[in-house]
């Protein structure tokens, strides 16, 4: 009879997935970094015993490496995406990129991105991880830049600019720095993508 009862609260318990597990974790990650990474802490957020947790994963450095391996992942699923152009639309896709990373749309996304640059401050395998990813972003942006003709040695330069003034931006609170924040971002970033100066702006012209 206890058999049965036991048989009977092993299943009334809430199942988690491996992927369900994965998931929790980059949540976690996002509000508390790596160090919220714990265990028993993920276990107390699922609402299960860490039992359950080593069901699906050998240790902690095995949830470590997937969360990682699926940013990873996504990132450069991304990426690809936000890269593709039809034949002679290489610069406007460019325009769009720019605008879609420099928009701060996705406020969960950058808490993940900040925590796993964090991380990879202090682990090799998270720096390399977050290397890849930048030089799988710095390698789609240059190559719509040369697509659109642009020399190589500019592509990578105008690349490693178009980044760096995207998540740059993302760190910023600038809202009210302009009256007209969208119409300012649309400039800079045509400048980027064509480096043209923006329209109506002649403090260059009258230098």
């Amino acid at each position: 009879m206890e058999k049965n009862n036991s048989k009977t609260r092993n299943a009334s318990r809430p199942t988690l997935d491996r992927k369900a597990w994965i998931q929790t974790a980059t949540d976690v990650l996002a509000e508390e970094g790596v160090t919220g990474l714990r265990v028993e802490v993920l276990a107390k957020h699922c609402g299960v015993t860490k039992g359950s947790f080593y069901w699906h994963f050998k240790d902690r450095q095995e949830l470590l490496d997937e969360v990682l391996s699926q940013w990873k992942e996504g990132r450069i699923r991304d990426v690809s995406k936000q890269a593709r152009a039809e034949p002679g639309q290489e610069l406007n896709q460019l325009v769009k990129v720019i605008d879609v990373y420099s928009a701060s749309r996705n406020r969960r996304g950058i808490q993940i991105e900040l925590a796993v640059r964090d991380w990879a401050r202090r682990d090799p395998k998270a720096a390399q991880v977050v290397e890849e990813v930048d030089e799988w972003r710095l390698k789609n942006a240059r190559d719509l830049f040369v697509a659109s003709g642009m020399p190589e040695s500019e592509a990578k330069s105008r690349s490693l600019l178009l980044y760096a003034y995207s998540f740059g931006l993302s760190l910023m609170i600038y809202e009210h720095f302009d009256g007209d924040v969208a119409a300012l971002r649309t400039q800079i970033a045509d400048f980027i993508a064509r480096g043209t100066q923006p329209e109506g702006d002649t403090r260059q012209a009258a230098k």
